[in-house]
């Protein structure tokens, strides 16, 4: 619930599981000693997750706002809004 005041998030994330230096691995294919890939080349995930975070909340909120007023079109939500207004 919201009274047109911004809406403040608190999250959190786990950690991005890489490692500096790859681990050493085999092939499972050629059976060679050879070392694993590195994932991710960003120290950061944070910029990534708060877009993320951003899209999944707006969602959020036009489902909220489809559960109150509901219509099958824009059109429909716009005037079941304007009629809620009224009162």
């Amino acid at each position: 619930m919201s009274n047109a005041q911004p809406i403040v998030l608190r999250m959190a994330m786990k950690p991005i599981p890489t490692l500096v230096k790859p681990l050493r691995s085999v092939d499972i294919h050629s059976k060679e000693e050879k070392d694993a890939h590195k994932e991710r080349t960003d120290s950061c995930a944070v910029p990534a997750a708060s877009i993320i975070a951003e899209s999944m909340l707006c969602f959020v909120l036009a489902d909220a706002l489809l559960e109150k007023f509901g219509g099958d079109s824009m059109s429909q939500l716009k005037a079941h809004m304007e009629a809620t207004a009224k009162y």
